[in-house]
């Protein structure tokens, strides 16, 4: 990690918040804790325990790894259904092989997002290649969960690949952090990732002892979790490091700096960024489900028990 990188960040555009602008203090750090998914491969639950009004529209966020699979081990999960929101899987290392019960679906690689609008439902499935299970190796990912607005959620269903290279990379003033903008935009600059719900999500990796300082719409929530490494969040130097999530308050900038000393495995300090304008709609979750209603979750059940959210392929029985 990461796959998408550049050998002279000095030659991509460089984004800074106006010196004027309000600094975004830290309101929480949250240690996610680690379980394990689908079929068994470790995650941690990077949202865990935090009020939910500070991460609309965002539902959850699952680190998958990092892991170093043996030959056999690597795991995925069984067919199972979604409706009412989006998932936005991310791969930095690994391969995930995804498919749904309306055709949909493909395989993403080191640095390509999957962004999956469930809508009004699907089965999906995701596992890794026969390679991979052959021959073990390394695996990491997030998924990201983007909540539709009341308006959205029986829209139908619909994929975007993004590919590593489609990503559009930035740098800092000073040239010390790249960032990988996969959604919404930063400075005047747009990610590739087309959402209804007004969003940006980026990964930055920050060089040991670099600091990086962003503009951030006002009306966008604000929110920072760390992949790898060690660092501060806000202008305050809040410490936080990989497993940690950061929740910002108010203003118009944010700030995260790299520790000096960084871990052996990983020289930068690697985070996700993520903000997004708030739905403000009642959020009802019950597994695979975000409705706005208790009747709607009860609906979506029904619905999926009956087959009306599609069955699997004949080809997987």
């Amino acid at each position: 990690m990461p796959a998408v990188t550049v050998e002279n960040p000095l030659t991509l555009p460089r984004v800074a918040a106006p010196a004027a602008a309000e600094q975004r203090p830290v309101l929480h750090v949250a240690t996610a804790p680690s379980g394990f998914e689908g079929e068994g491969f470790p995650v941690r639950r990077a949202f865990a325990g935090i009020n939910y009004k500070y991460l609309d529209p965002f539902i959850m966020m699952d680190q998958m790894g990092e892991v170093e699979y043996a030959p056999g081990e690597p795991k995925g999960t069984p067919w199972h259904p979604h409706r009412g929101f989006e998932t936005v899987t991310y791969i930095m290392d690994g391969t995930f092989i995804h498919r749904d019960s309306h055709g949909g679906g493909g395989t993403i690689n080191d640095g390509d997002t999957q962004w999956m609008t469930a809508g009004s439902g699907l089965l999906h499935i995701e596992t890794p290649p026969e390679s991979l299970v052959m021959s073990g190796g390394l695996f990491h990912g997030l998924q990201l969960w983007v909540n539709l607005p009341k308006s959205d959620k029986m829209m139908a269903p619909r994929y975007q690949d993004i590919g590593g290279g489609q990503v559009k990379l930035l740098t800092s003033a000073d040239g010390g952090a790249l960032l990988r903008l996969i959604a919404g935009d930063i400075d005047g600059h747009a990610g590739p990732g087309i959402t209804h719900t007004p969003i940006t999500m980026m990964h930055v990796s920050i060089n040991p002892g670099a600091e990086l300082t962003l503009p951030w719409r006002s009306d966008f929530n604000a929110l920072a979790y760390g992949l790898a490494g060690r660092g501060t969040a806000g202008a305050e130097g809040r410490p936080f490091r990989m497993g940690q999530a950061v929740v910002f308050g108010n203003g118009d900038a944010l700030t995260i700096k790299a520790d000096e000393s960084q871990e052996s495995r990983s020289p930068n300090f690697e985070v996700v960024l993520l903000g997004g304008r708030p739905i403000r709609e009642p959020m009802m979750h019950y597994g695979p489900f975000v409705m706005n209603t208790h009747a709607e979750l009860a609906q979506a059940f029904d619905d999926f028990q009956a087959g009306r959210l599609g069955t699997v392929p004949a080809d997987e029985h």
